[in-house]
């Protein structure tokens, strides 16, 4: 099946059947100081709902993510898997010569998330390179298809990102990934770098727990404050991948039946996992509601936590984080003050071919949302350095006076990035212990 236009429409009766779901939510009592120790404020919920219930205009905003983004469905086999049909943005730019980037967002977020970097992405620029940009909903997000058997896991989520450039005729493009977007990307990068993927981004720099070496050395500046924040998430915030790691089915009863339920798990995550972003009550309604209509239904969305921990709260995927298996095109970091995962900035230096890097004042979790000019300004200079002169050196319809203006814009590296080569040799690998998360959490107490 060839590329077809997509548009939302959610139907007339879908969303009268939300409406009366909301009326009839039943709310759980709170304790008078519980605050946000509990979990979502009560009075936060009842707000958002009332909202939702009359006020929140869907058609409004459905009409404007309509406008805004160009949307496509097109079919993808899946080795082992069939054939998915898939939702995407494909939003082009008027540069001749633009490169195109694929974005992949995680849990909880959608294409949504894509909606204010796009245009900053494809816009003209004689400072900066611009972009085709491909957003893609993953398959059982958004209203792209959802997988029909167990083992749709990181690859297939990969394959199906790979596949989806190649028939749009991206036969080589760049990657920006956040949450499972990192570990999509990632794994794009390893299987189909070089060949079609040319450099990787992502706000997410994950690193398995650092080898004896890595501890030896002194913590780089903000480095405790990451590690404070990621003991939090761990002592605190990780309930919910107890949860869809284990037993996504039965969550997936609450999630797909009560609007309530689908509020109140992610909107905790929006205000948890960000940094003190002002959230608009139609901009979370917005949010929640591309779950709730979403093609498959928002259970189908949590699944992916089952296929990557292998059904165990511990579970822990060796090849993510060995040595062995890092890739060894171009990679691009942020490092984000309100991220959840959050290494001294020297521990990452072992995860890759890290060509540009840069730490961040301001920004959480859903960084191209929260910030996306700093997703952009990263994604440009990223590029720029590690991609362009490559792909204009192979185009030949770019003129002379294109190459020099681009390529004579390539920043030297300066204190603030730092070049590191493939160092995969020099890295032993760790030895995966019962929980890695439990081990990060014992390096926090260590060094707080």
């Amino acid at each position: 099946m060839s590329e077809a236009p997509y548009t939302i429409a959610v139907p007339d009766d879908t969303l009268a059947s939300l409406h009366q779901k909301l009326k009839a939510a039943r709310f759980p009592d709170e304790l008078e100081d519980a605050g946000r120790d509990y979990g979502a404020p009560l009075g936060d919920i009842k707000r958002l709902v009332a909202r939702w219930i009359d006020g929140y205009d869907w058609r409004k905003h459905e009409a404007a993510l309509n406008a805004e983004l160009p949307q496509f469905t097109r079919d993808i086999a899946v080795d082992g898997h069939g054939t998915l049909n898939i939702h995407y943005v494909h939003k082009k730019s008027a540069v001749q010569g633009a490169i195109p980037l694929l974005f992949v967002h995680g849990w909880p977020g959608s294409f949504f998330e894509a909606r204010k970097i796009v245009p900053l992405l494809v816009a003209r620029s004689d400072e900066h390179p611009s972009f085709h940009v491909v957003a893609m909903s993953l398959p059982g997000y958004g209203f792209s298809e959802a997988p029909k058997k167990k083992g749709f896991a990181i690859e297939q989520f990969a394959e199906v990102g790979n596949k989806l450039m190649l028939a749009l005729g991206y036969n080589e493009y760049v990657t920006q990934g956040g949450d499972w977007g990192y570990y999509i990307t990632r794994t794009i990068a390893k299987r189909y770098g070089h060949e079609h993927a040319k450099a990787w981004h992502t706000n997410f720099p994950l690193y398995g727990p650092p080898s004896d070496t890595l501890l030896r050395r002194r913590t780089d500046r903000g480095g405790k404050g990451g590690l404070e924040r990621l003991k939090w998430f761990n002592g605190r915030g990780r309930g919910y991948y107890a949860e869809q790691s284990t037993r996504p089915q039965t969550v997936g009863y609450a999630l797909a039946d009560s609007p309530v339920a689908l509020l109140a798990w992610i909107y905790e995550k929006l205000v948890d996992w960000t940094d003190k972003y002002p959230w608009d009550d139609d901009e979370v309604l917005t949010w929640i509601s591309v779950y709730w209509f979403s093609r498959a239904g928002p259970a189908a969305s949590v699944r992916i936590y089952y296929e990557f921990s292998e059904g165990t709260y511990d579970g822990v995927r060796k090849d993510i984080y060995t040595a062995a298996e890092y890739p060894t095109i171009p990679l691009g970091m942020s490092h984000f003050p309100a991220e959840l995962v959050i290494f001294p900035v020297s521990w990452t230096e072992v995860s890759g071919n890290v060509v540009y890097r840069k730490i961040h004042n301001r920004g959480g979790h859903f960084a191209a949302y929260e910030a996306p000019e700093s997703i952009w300004v990263i994604c440009t200079r990223c590029s720029r350095r590690a991609v362009l002169p490559l792909m204009l050196s192979r185009d030949t319809a770019a003129t002379t006076e294109q190459r020099i203006s681009i390529t004579s814009k390539v920043e030297p590296a300066c204190s603030q990035y730092r070049i590191v080569h493939d160092k995969r040799s020099e890295v032993p690998e760790f030895q995966v212990t019962p929980t890695v998360y439990g081990r990060w959490t014992a390096l926090c107490t260590v060094y707080l």
